[in-house]
């Protein structure tokens, strides 16, 4: 479903209910003339109430399902999976980058790139434009295919929900500026424990994707093992390195958010200069690591369907 479907605009979605309620909560919570325990009281308000929306409410959904038909619940439990998972549209939010740069089109490449990156767009050139996509895509394979399969391989829907509702609130305040350091605390740290075993079994696939992509296998490994901790975050350096590795390209470096630059180390080789069919090249080995971990998942769960068997 997801690969054939997507997430079309102006469907209902998860990630846009959990983006509403993180929006509510920050405002009514995260106010300027708080002190410090406060904000920081109001962000931990805000991780057990979306813990609670993502994790209890879609469990107590499915166990009423189960009460109606199994088949009933089945069906509600792969909409929710559909949810959670973003291959499609990680390949067709970074595409538009591809198209603007294949016309020249900087402005239009630029807002392409600012719907789906953090930083400050305005300031990069074509290169910078690239490397942000490409980065993207890396990063979006652990948080967004390979930790959402793990975490629904683990618990079904209901955990796949609490990790994307974990992760909305990362990428919405889970920055270390002047209005989230505190409000965020709670939100950037809870992410950073749930996507740690994911992010480096991710990591993993995507060194074993990188041989059936033909692309440089020994330096994908290399580059993992050297660069992996060059990030503020101990989980998102760790697919951009392999990345990085793969396509002989160097990422990561300083980069500008709000307004301020930060000072970045980089994360590759700079082997080669980046070019546009990088991208291409990007999709391409996240969707042999969404194969790879799609299999791995199918095991798992084949081997703990034989295990309960053999018990009951």
């Amino acid at each position: 479903m997801d690969l054939l479907i997507g997430d079309p605009h102006g469907w209902p979605h998860l990630v846009i209910g959990y983006g509403k309620l993180i929006g509510f909560l920050d405002k009514k919570l995260n106010k300027k003339d708080k002190e410090k325990k406060a904000r920081r009281r109001g962000g931990y308000i805000t991780v057990l109430c979306l813990a609670f929306v993502s994790l209890i409410i879609p469990t107590i959904l499915l166990f009423a399902c189960f009460r109606i038909h199994f088949v009933v619940a089945v069906l509600v439990d792969i909409i929710l999976c559909w949810q959670c998972l973003a291959i499609k549209s990680l390949r067709d939010e970074t595409k538009p980058v591809l198209d603007a740069l294949k016309v020249s089109d900087i402005e239009g490449a630029r807002k392409a790139v600012s719907m789906v990156v953090g930083r400050d767009t305005d300031i990069l050139d074509e290169k910078g434009i690239i490397k942000a996509a490409v980065e993207t895509v890396a990063e979006n394979t652990s948080d967004g295919i390979g930790a959402p399969l793990i975490y629904m391989c683990i618990g079904f829907s209901p955990l796949a929900c609490f990790y994307k509702a974990v992760n909305t609130m990362d990428s919405m305040i889970g920055y270390k500026n002047e209005k989230y350091a505190d409000f965020g605390y709670a939100a950037a740290k809870l992410d950073d424990i749930c996507n740690f075993i994911p992010s480096r079994m991710t990591a993993l696939a995507m060194i074993l994707a990188s041989f059936f992509c033909d692309m440089n296998t020994a330096d994908a490994y290399r580059i993992w093992k050297r660069d992996r901790r060059n990030h503020a975050s101990p989980n998102s350096a760790q697919t951009e390195a392999v990345m990085a590795g793969a396509l002989g390209v160097r990422l990561a470096g300083p980069a500008s958010y709000f307004g301020v630059m930060h000072e970045k180390p980089y994360i590759g080789d700079d082997s080669r200069d980046i070019e546009n069919k990088d991208i291409i090249r990007s999709h391409k080995l996240m969707y042999v690591t969404s194969i790879i971990l799609l299999v791995l998942a199918i095991i798992w769960r084949l081997m703990w369907t034989a295990i309960f068997m053999a018990a009951f």
